[in-house]
């Protein structure tokens, strides 16, 4: 927008919500949410959004994509006083995501009386029923079980929605929710404001718009397609494969009292790690999709509460997460592609804050480190640690930590697997076989110090 003078790293502008076109009564909500001016991609959203265009975001991850959308939502149900119906739908690929917008749905809606409700996987299906039964004003989904409820829930129907959204775009479409998308995009009226929010346009995110949006404005406030985090320090660390658990363990010792988020590609890895860094004093939660719900949110809270300030995660965590006091990413694997380096990174260095991404390079992973390079458009220097000889001083340790947290992970096992059997003679549904299915592979494999050549990533 002509005329910001951009402040806090170029996240914000100085402009204030209400001369954005918001009115006073969300304008105070915002307030009393610390929400003092907009952010670039809210100021360049809000005047479009509020006039009823079609938009398309795009935006580096922690912009204030969320309240760019919720704001003129909200804004348009108080001016219509529309009765007890579902009005809007806001789609997005991950239960995390899903809980977290509705958080900022409910802090603001609530000056409103605007009724929300999260409708995710893992949750149980009837009670969800129960509440969409009550027709809440805004329904935060996943694609998958906002399908299910379409067709199993007697009653419900997306026939009065007015807003739809679609965040994370590309991360929906990569994650296979083509089909659910178009079939959902059936069910809502074709008079709807859409608004469809993206870190990055691809070519599939370019057909869902061409199917979904009409006359839409394009608002663009990265100014490359591979941008990071202004104020982010990025290294990358070559070492040995085979070492790779204990130079782990090294720099989060060196990086002790700090908050780190350490991805790895599968969730074998992530399980694994966190029991070995248990076993060594370390405090690690672990995020991947093979937990139960419960357990992903319980996590979540203890990450960001600061109670435990090692999370190992796969890339559930690198989209959309605001996870506010992330000091050091670490990428213990490296992603396949620049695109998810450009969202776990994003996890640090947000709204102007200082961060820093550290990378592991083994010698398989030289290609992909070069070609990672070449998207960034720049070099990236090494993390200046000490000496080889120096870190395996931790070797011995790592090693006997890994022994016991093979033990656990068999204990682990064998206890999931009588907790199936009982549930099959009750005849309920297993929600565990996806990760006992996982240890009983990982087991079988038998554990490297660090994972190889042929590790498969997912």
């Amino acid at each position: 927008m002509q005329g910001d003078q951009e402040e806090d790293g170029g996240i914000l502008t100085t402009q204030t919500f209400a001369s954005l076109g918001l009115c006073q009564t969300l304008s105070q909500a915002c307030e009393r949410l610390n929400w003092k001016t907009a952010t670039k991609i809210q100021a360049a959203v809000l005047p479009e959004a509020l006039q009823g265009r079609d938009i398309i975001g795009l935006a580096e991850t922690g912009s204030g994509k969320t309240a760019a959308f919720c704001l003129p939502i909200l804004q348009g149900l108080l001016e219509k006083q529309v009765g007890r119906r579902v009005s809007a739908i806001i789609l997005t690929p991950t239960r995390e995501l899903a809980f977290q917008i509705h958080q900022v749905v409910q802090a603001v809606g609530q000056a409103i009386q605007a009724t929300s409700l999260c409708v995710v996987g893992g949750v149980d299906r009837t009670s969800q029923a129960i509440a969409l039964a009550k027709h809440p004003h805004i329904v935060i989904a996943t694609p998958g079980r906002l399908l299910d409820h379409l067709k199993d829930t007697k009653g419900f129907h997306l026939r009065h929605v007015q807003y739809l959204v679609l965040d994370e775009a590309d991360r929906m479409l990569s994650m296979d929710f083509e089909q659910e998308l178009h079939q959902i995009l059936d069910e809502v009226p074709s008079e709807r404001q859409t608004m469809l929010f993206s870190a990055t346009m691809t070519s599939q995110v370019q057909k869902l718009q061409r199917a979904s949006l009409t006359d839409p404005v394009r608002l663009q406030v990265s100014s490359s397609k591979f941008q990071t985090p202004q104020h982010l320090l990025q290294h990358y660390l070559f070492i040995p494969a085979k070492y790779k658990d204990v130079y782990l363990t090294y720099i989060v010792n060196e990086l002790a009292g700090k908050s780190i988020l350490v991805f790895c590609a599968t969730c074998q890895n992530v399980q694994r790690l966190t029991l070995m860094l248990r076993n060594l004093g370390f405090p690690a939660v672990s995020l991947h999709g093979q937990m139960t719900q419960n357990k992903r949110l319980a996590a979540l809270q203890k990450f960001s509460s600061q109670q435990r300030t090692i999370m190992l995660c796969t890339d559930v965590a690198s989209r959309g997460l605001d996870l506010p006091s992330v000091d050091t990413v670490f990428n213990f694997d490296l992603p396949g592609h620049g695109k998810e380096y450009i969202h776990r990174v994003g996890r640090t260095a947000r709204a102007g804050k200082a961060g820093q991404a550290i990378s592991m390079v083994t010698q398989y992973d030289v290609e992909v480190f070069q070609r990672l390079e070449s998207l960034l458009g720049t070099k990236l220097p090494a993390y200046p640690i000490a000496s080889e000889e120096t870190v395996l001083v931790l070797l011995e340790r790592v090693s006997e930590a890994q022994r016991l947290a093979t033990r656990e992970l068999k204990e682990q096992l064998a206890a999931q697997k009588d907790g199936r059997h009982r549930k099959k003679r009750r005849g309920e549904d297993d929600d565990e076989k996806g990760l006992e299915g996982m240890l009983e592979k990982e087991l079988k494999r038998g554990y490297a110090a660090a994972g190889g050549k042929n590790k498969r990533r997912r």
